[in-house]
């Protein structure tokens, strides 16, 4: 079964690793990342969005496990400058540059939905290259124009902190995703730039107020590349009822989050999580969307997933899991990654 996954953060992996060659990390297969080559390979993995984030500083180890209490909510981390944000950003697309060259371009940065089809048609890996939280992009704009050249289409207007474009949603549990003001001025532009040019916007770490100045705002299908029900996990990260149903009426599209703190009932980030919490995820979804509008994004090297998945290679794990509990060989295609390339072939057109 082919996989197409709407969210990784493995650039950020490779970045922030101790390592002496990263490149070669991912090329030959490590421990480290939840995704490397010989992963893609054994999970028939065809391609994805490779997320760039970048924090404030070198994530806390325990960052995690502060979520594995009955209730929670972190402060927004501090907002991080723009030359800040830009530099490191630069540094995360030049990894993926190295990591293209060395595939003997097996992997292929796609900047529209017919290089996409053209990419899978070759049997060769197809990536989205897209930014998690727009502090990259300064307030004229200019370097927009640079990062869209290297190969941007997509976008995150913010992580969860707070920029010059729009304010993201803490991590929260029990908790709506109400929380800060909408869209600023600077944000409001940028969403109207993005339009213009074509580029994604992804709705995964905004707050309610900021989903609804996009929804108002944008032209083009809602997106959510990794988040789940707040119907049934009552974060903060999740989507209520209501964006769901301007998701579907906006013919958008939404990915399943593997993180498990925004899978299980009790919030909590940990390991030893059940996969009919993603089946029941699912399930919400299609009941909310149809099942042509909901896909995967794992979050893979940027949460901790279920051990019964445990990393790309076992992503058939789930596959088969689905097949247990009766889903149909077509729906589990279009989970997997059909319903993906035919919002991107849709909707990248540039």
């Amino acid at each position: 079964m082919n996989y197409f996954d709407g969210h990784n953060d493995v650039l950020l992996k490779l970045f922030l690793s101790k390592s002496k060659n990263p490149i070669n990390d991912f090329s030959n297969g490590n421990e480290y990342c939840h995704i490397d080559y010989p992963k893609i390979i054994k999970s028939n993995f065809i391609g994805g969005f490779f997320a760039i984030f970048v924090p404030d500083s070198e994530p806390d180890d325990d960052f995690f496990s502060r979520m594995n209490t009955p209730k929670y909510d972190f402060e927004l981390p501090i907002e991080i400058s723009h030359e800040f944000a830009f530099s490191k950003t630069k540094i995360m697309i030049e990894i993926l540059y190295k990591i293209i060259n060395q595939s003997n371009r097996k992997i292929v940065l796609c900047k529209k939905g017919s290089e996409i089809e053209e990419t899978l048609n070759n049997n060769k890996v197809a990536i989205i290259l897209h930014i998690e939280g727009a502090e990259a992009i300064d307030k004229d704009f200019k370097s927009l124009e640079t990062l869209y050249e290297l190969g941007l289409r997509s976008i995150g207007l913010v992580w969860s902190r707070k920029n010059i474009f729009a304010t993201g949603v803490p991590f929260s549990y029990p908790s709506s995703p109400d929380r800060g003001e909408g869209l600023t001025s600077l944000g409001k532009d940028l969403v109207a730039l993005c339009d213009k040019k074509n580029i994604l916007i992804d709705l995964s770490h905004i707050n309610e107020k900021g989903f609804w100045d996009v929804a108002e705002l944008s032209t083009k299908p809602l997106m959510a590349t990794h988040s789940n029900a707040h119907f049934l996990t009552n974060h903060s990260r999740n989507l209520t009822n209501k964006q769901l149903t301007a998701i579907k009426n906006s013919n958008g599209i939404v990915g399943v989050n593997f993180a498990t703190a925004f899978l299980r009932y009790d919030g909590q980030m940990k390991e030893d999580t059940s996969l009919d919490y993603i089946l029941s995820h699912c399930e919400y979804l299609i009941k909310y969307l149809d099942e042509d509008s909901i896909a995967i994004g794992s979050d893979f090297d940027g949460a901790v997933v279920p051990s019964d998945i445990k990393d790309l290679a076992g992503i058939s794990n789930l596959k088969n899991f689905m097949e247990s509990k009766g889903y149909s060989n077509i729906l589990i295609e279009k989970i997997f990654y059909k319903n993906w390339i035919d919002f991107l072939k849709k909707n990248l057109v540039k």
